[in-house]
């Protein structure tokens, strides 16, 4: 069911896509964890010390890439989990991360806003990779007119200096950008920034009923929707 909290993005003219997750299904990975771990459930936490981790060298000061988080956070899991990882399972990751399929309603989304005059960018945590990339590889690259990673600004999301990148690279102000994303901390450091936020409400992801915790201002379940919600609120 669409929720509708009652505010809307004032007509944002760059809408700001979040990659891993929010336009690309990470469910690819799920193989690998149900042979690894017998049980591919095991996907989502090792997903999430990959994100505690990324957020906490940011806040230490440090930066290493997210791929190579990524398999730091593959073998911690293993460890946690007293089970072996080889370097094909390695070497799988790596693969299965660059050839993750679009979400299912990602490219009509894209279509409806492209056609509708938005101007379309994503922000992601992964480093900037060798064509074909993951955006190519799913056929979404087409859609946007500039595709940013973090590893530029050298932090990863939510630091504040992720999402003014895109707006100083774009020469507008960070209030003209709305991201897009299925992570709450994503679109809790977007409007922390100044910009407006979409929450997409996918399995695994849920907004956070707590005092001083900011409303994302338009919340779906569907990336369809999205695009509705977002022309509907231009037209307003």
């Amino acid at each position: 069911m669409l929720e509708t909290p009652g505010l809307h993005p004032a007509s944002p003219s760059i809408i700001v896509f979040d990659v891993n997750e929010t336009l690309l299904d990470i469910t690819h990975l799920e193989p690998l964890f149900e042979r690894a771990f017998s049980d591919r459930t095991i996907l989502r936490e090792w997903f999430a010390q990959l994100v505690l981790y990324s957020q906490t060298m940011t806040l230490a000061g440090l930066y290493t890439p997210f791929g190579e988080l990524g398999v730091g956070a593959l073998r911690m899991t293993a460890d946690i989990h007293q089970v072996s990882v080889t370097e094909a399972d390695i070497a799988e990751l790596k693969e299965r991360l660059s050839t993750m399929p679009a979400h299912a309603g990602a490219a009509p989304a894209l279509a409806r806003l492209r056609v509708a005059g938005f101007r379309l960018v994503t922000l992601t945590n992964s480093a900037g990779s060798a064509s074909p990339t993951p955006l190519q590889h799913a056929g979404l690259d087409h859609f946007f007119e500039r595709t940013f990673s973090v590893e530029t600004a050298g932090k990863f999301k939510p630091a504040p200096e992720t999402y003014r990148l895109v707006a100083e690279e774009l020469s507008v102000e960070t209030s003209d950008l709305c991201l897009v994303a299925c992570h709450l901390w994503d679109t809790l450091g977007a409007q922390a920034a100044g910009c407006h936020s979409v929450f997409v409400t996918r399995p695994h992801n849920a907004l956070l009923p707590a005092e001083g915790v900011p409303h994302p201002e338009i919340v779906t379940p569907a990336l369809t929707t999205v695009a509705d919600e977002i022309i509907a609120a231009r037209q307003s």
